[in-house]
């Protein structure tokens, strides 16, 4: 079964921009609040359909398959209520990649670093453009983006 084991982080300056050329990515999901995900992603010139499963921690079963850009567009078209939008940079890092995500629209102003791990106890250094971690608070995942985006944040109790 396939596995995804991730951090997610706040990034705190714009130095990253520097070490990368941005991939331009949208993507929507069928149903934003119910376990498995299914999101749809176009990025750069290639699309994907994903399945993700519930996170365990920063764990969770995904799946992602390869599909048509003409398909992916369809479906984002005719399926997905509303869309991410976001700028992507992928960054080494000391043998890591890190992929750095630059959100636009609605979520302008977040910017998140996601490295993926071979386990939960994995190390790694942190680039210094790299603030807190934020892997297990839900507002931040893409999905919770959709129906309360960064925009309105400063309008929480």
């Amino acid at each position: 079964m396939a596995k995804e084991i991730e951090k997610k982080f706040l990034v705190t300056s714009n130095e990253f921009k520097s070490l990368a050329s941005p991939l331009f990515c949208k993507q929507g999901y069928f149903q934003n609040n119910t376990e498995p995900l299914v999101r749809i992603r176009i990025i750069g010139e290639k699309a994907f359909l994903t399945i993700k499963g519930k996170n365990k921690g920063i764990t969770r079963s995904e799946f992602e398959y390869e599909i048509p850009i003409e398909d992916a567009e369809y479906l984002l078209q005719h399926f997905c209520a509303s869309l991410i939008e976001k700028k992507r940079y992928h960054i080494e890092f000391n043998r890591f990649l890190w992929e750095v995500d630059e959100f636009l629209g609605d979520n302008s102003g977040l910017i998140i670093a996601e490295i993926e791990l071979e386990n939960e106890s994995q190390t790694f250094d942190i680039p210094h453009w790299v603030g807190p971690e934020v892997s297990n608070n839900e507002k931040y995942y893409n999905y919770k983006l959709l129906t309360h985006p960064f925009k309105n944040w400063n309008n929480d109790n």
